[in-house]
């Protein structure tokens, strides 16, 4: 089987097609730019065009035998790609399908952690201890893995680690042996238009999984992670992880939960005092900000300052009143203009101040720019001792990767 993957390097489809060249199928795709799984495929041997995807690698791969196109949700229905692949008259699909596909036929039992908060970290610990153990297990995680690549599979593996996305309703395709639902707090608007239509697609998704952890047999007192969310997250993981390997030691999974090295942007330390984080909900916020608050002590910091970049307008009006308490604890909030994507044209632009006025510590809270005045201020605070951390699902982590000063 031949299949071609439109927008290949990023953290959704990357894993993805590393996955499906292991089992054997002949990847193929294209990207705009090169994502954060870029390295990964091509060191597995997976050709790629990156530029400005116009169809033409394409119509040369299906020419070539390519079957299958699969592309993501962002992808527009009149896209030079989704149109060659339309005439020429190929299977057309999302990433779940070709995932629901690859656990069919590999027979493979799914371990799916979903959930609005903490899935991929609890995802990656899963991964993380099941190496440790030994353990078969295939996986895909939605991020860059310091530890492992960011998705696997090989001949002997009997069970499949998967962090399951609700957005578009992806996780619905699918039929767990196991299910872990980390949280459950409204998001996605713009495909769940009520907050009881977005329990529902949960409650769905239990009673189509075999399994399902929902609460902890674990204390999380007994993991030493920083934060009280990483510590919840852990003891869910360990209940997996004892699922998959009944026979394993508690103690032994609780040593090795512990030693848990993290995962690309979930408070990933870009150098010393400066770290970035994917949050951009409230209640992931106010989980990373526990988190940081206990690293600050850890370190031994002055305090906590936080760039934030909010993502897609249209979250923003329907989450705008739950950040009066997000931030507390914050010594600084550089507070910057919101990532447009998929957005609603009939609703106006929330601006910085929108939200800092509804701050309970508004005092610390100033609108930002991404530009070389703010970088200098993250300098500054790091070179006095702060702990600064970047929340972003947007490209704010991209620019501070880039800036020369952060050796990464």
């Amino acid at each position: 089987m031949k299949i071609y993957i439109s927008g290949i390097s990023g953290t959704g489809m990357g894993p993805l097609a590393l996955m499906a060249k292991k089992a054997g199928i002949s990847v193929y795709g294209s990207d705009l730019h090169e994502g954060a799984i870029y390295q990964e495929l091509v060191d597995a041997g997976i050709e790629i065009e990156i530029g400005k995807q116009d169809g033409e690698f394409l119509r040369e791969k299906i020419n070539e035998g390519v079957e299958w196109f699969v592309h993501t949700s962002a992808l527009p229905e009149n896209a030079p790609e989704m149109l060659v692949a339309r005439e020429a008259g190929i299977r057309i699909s999302k990433r779940d399908n070709l995932t629901e596909f690859l656990v069919q036929k590999l027979g493979l039992k799914m371990v799916a952690v979903a959930g609005t908060h903490g899935k991929t970290t609890t995802t990656s610990m899963i991964v993380w201890a099941c190496l440790k153990l030994e353990l078969p297990v295939a996986y895909i995680v939605g991020s860059t893995l310091g530890f492992a690549p960011s998705g696997s599979y090989e001949d002997e593996d009997k069970y499949f680690i998967y962090e399951a996305d609700e957005y578009d309703r992806n996780f619905l395709k699918f039929h767990p042996w196991l299910s872990v639902i980390t949280s459950v707090s409204y998001d996605h608007p713009d495909i769940y238009k009520t907050p009881e239509d977005y329990v529902s697609a949960f409650e769905q998704f239990k009673s189509q999984s075999e399994g399902v952890i929902l609460e902890s047999s674990f204390d999380a007192d007994k993991f030493k992670l920083a934060g009280e969310a990483r510590r919840y997250d852990a003891s869910l993981a360990a209940d997996a992880i004892l699922k998959i390997a009944p026979d394993a030691e508690k103690e032994k999974v609780i040593e090795i939960l512990n030693e848990f090295p993290g995962v690309g942007r979930r408070f990933e330390k870009l150098a010393e005092g400066i770290y970035t984080d994917y949050a951009h909900h409230p209640e992931e916020i106010k989980a990373t900000m526990d988190v940081a608050l206990d690293q600050m002590d850890i370190d031994g910091k002055k305090g906590v300052v936080v760039v934030y970049q909010p993502h897609q307008n249209t979250r923003q009006h329907e989450v705008q009143d739950l950040y009066y308490d997000a931030f507390v604890g914050a010594s600084k909030i550089f507070w910057l203009p919101t990532y447009l994507t998929r957005e609603d044209e009939s609703l106006p632009i929330l601006k910085p101040l929108d939200f800092i006025n509804q701050l309970n510590n508004a005092e610390v809270a100033e609108a930002a720019e991404l530009n070389d005045e703010l970088f200098e201020q993250i300098k500054k605070y790091r070179d006095d001792n702060y702990l600064v951390i970047l929340m972003s699902a947007g490209p704010a982590d991209e620019w501070l990767r880039k800036k020369n000063s952060i050796k990464i």
